[in-house]
């Protein structure tokens, strides 16, 4: 069973239809809980630990993968898509968003409520609480440092004074830029905030693998970085 949501009690059963008659048979209901997002407490916060790897917003609504370049540049609705369009990076990296889709934007009907992208309990963070975060970890000069999973099996060398403290474990897992092109990877890794600057921009947050700051960074809605969630 694909794209379960965390901490969440499913009802399944099994069904089976006879090929000659059409009756349908039923299996016993089975319950179970999913685990929550695998986390970090930092500060009085709780973070997400990966990065978002759903295909869907809370509601189970699709979000739609789109690889055409052309297609891409000129959303101003939800998509996703994997770095390089290689579903081999989903595993370690997740999915690389478009603020549309964090803000849960999924048509063109102004007068359609956003849908949610953060499953049930959790939210795409704020500026200010990405702020509150960096903050708590001694400011942006030094915290990414502590922020960056070790080594450099995921990380350029020299991936600079990582010590991933916060266990926060950042990755350098790129983007796709507003053209649909992408960089970044092994180098850098980028995520999302909720908080607009504009129109059309808004902010999000840099790690580098070759100094320990944390950029807070506004870039155009249609590029595609990570996401983070926060505990509600």
């Amino acid at each position: 069973m694909n794209n379960l949501l965390p901490n969440t009690t499913y009802y399944v059963r099994s069904a089976v239809i006879s090929g000659n008659s059409g009756n349908i048979g039923y299996g016993d209901i089975k319950v179970f809980t999913t685990l929550d997002f695998p986390n970090t407490t930092i500060g009085t916060q709780i973070w997400s630990s990966t990065n978002l790897d759903v295909t869907t917003y809370r509601d189970g609504t699709t979000i739609p993968q789109v690889t055409n370049t052309t297609q891409w540049e000129n959303l101003t609705t939800g998509a996703w898509r994997y770095y390089q369009d290689n579903s081999a990076q989903g595993t370690i990296y997740g999915k690389l968003y478009n603020w549309y889709a964090v803000a849960g934007i999924h048509d063109n009907d102004p007068n359609t409520p956003n849908k949610i992208l953060a499953p049930q309990g959790w939210h795409v963070p704020t500026d200010a609480e990405w702020t509150t975060l960096t903050t708590y970890l001694g400011g942006e000069s030094v915290a990414g440092g502590k922020m960056k999973s070790t080594g450099t099996s995921q990380w350029a060398s020299p991936n600079t004074g990582a010590t991933n403290e916060s266990v926060f474990t950042g990755l350098p897992g790129g983007f796709c830029n507003n053209l649909g092109l992408f960089g970044g990877f092994g180098f850098s890794g980028y995520w999302w905030s909720i908080s607009e600057n504009n129109n059309i921009e808004s902010w999000s947050r840099k790690l580098n693998s070759d100094n320990v700051l944390i950029n807070r960074v506004n870039l155009p809605k249609t590029v595609g970085f990570s996401v983070r969630c926060v505990k509600d």
